[in-house]
C-alpha cells in the first residue's frame, strides 16, 4: 500500500460527505445547457431470462442489457432531461471532474445530482457510469479522483458496482491506499469507500436485490 498523506482544507469537508452520500446511494456530476450526446449501439438487446434469480454475491459483470445500451452522456453540471425517467434500458455516463471549491463546480455538481437520482428510479433497467475529481480549484492535482460504474437490474433481481482508477494527490492508487489515506481527515468518506473494498487496485461486486413486482412483470 502506497503511504499517502492526503491534506485537504476542512472548507472541502462538507463537499466530499456530499460526493460520498450520493456514491453510497447508487447514484450517480449548472453550465451552460448543451444537448446529450447519443451513442447507439450496433448490438440489439440481448432477451431476458425468466428463470430463478441469482441470490449470491460476485465479481463485478456487466449487465446482461448493457449490448442494448443507448448511451446519453452529459457534462459538468448537466441536469438529463425529464423523458430519459422512462427509457428502459437506462444508460447514462457523466462527467463530474470539476468538483471544485472555489469556482462554483461544486455548486453545479450538488444542483445536478438530484434530477440525475429522480430519472432513474422508474427504469428496471439502469446502467450508469462516471468519472469523479475533487480538488480546490480547477487546474489542481485532485485530493482524490476515480471512475465508477453501477448499474441494476430489477427483472433479473442483480446490481452491480465497481469503482477504479484511484488517485489519491495524483498518485495512482487502490481503493484500500485511498481509504487509509482519507480515515484520518474525512472519516466518513474513508468508511463510504470502503463499503466497495479495501484491497489494492480496482473493486467491485455484484449482489442480488429484493423482489419487483412491477419490472418482473415487464420483463
Amino acid at each position: 500500500m502506497i503511504p499517502l498523506r492526503l491534506r485537504v482544507p476542512a472548507a472541502g469537508c462538507a463537499l466530499l460527505l456530499g460526493a460520498s452520500a450520493v456514491l453510497l446511494a447508487g447514484s450517480t456530476a449548472v453550465a451552460a445547457p448543451s444537448k446529450p450526446v447519443v451513442r447507439e449501439s450496433p448490438v440489439r438487446q440481448a432477451p431476458r431470462s425468466a428463470g430463478a434469480a441469482d441470490t449470491s454475491t460476485g465479481p463485478f459483470t456487466e449487465p446482461g442489457f448493457a449490448a442494448g445500451c443507448t448511451w446519453h452522456e452529459f457534462g459538468e453540471g448537466e441536469q438529463p432531461p425529464w423523458w430519459l425517467t422512462f427509457a428502459d434500458p437506462l444508460c447514462v455516463e457523466y462527467s463530474k471532474r470539476d468538483i471544485t471549491v472555489d469556482d462554483g463546480g461544486a455548486l453545479r455538481f450538488l444542483v445536478a445530482e438530484p434530477s440525475r437520482f429522480a430519472i432513474a428510479m422508474l427504469t428496471c433497467h439502469y446502467y450508469q457510469k462516471d468519472h469523479w475529481s475533487v480538488q480546490s480549484t480547477h487546474g489542481a492535482t485532485p485530493w482524490i479522483a476515480w471512475d465508477g460504474q453501477y448499474w441494476w437490474d430489477k427483472a433479473a433481481r442483480r446490481a452491480g458496482a465497481r469503482l477504479t482508477n484511484f488517485r489519491v494527490d495524483g498518485h495512482t492508487v487502490g481503493i484500500g491506499d485511498a481509504v487509509a489515506a482519507l480515515e484520518p481527515v474525512f472519516p466518513d468518506v474513508a468508511r463510504a469507500l470502503s463499503d466497495y473494498g479495501q484491497a489494492a487496485g480496482e473493486t467491485g461486486l455484484t449482489v442480488s436485490l429484493p423482489y419487483d413486482l412491477r419490472c418482473a412483470l415487464g420483463g
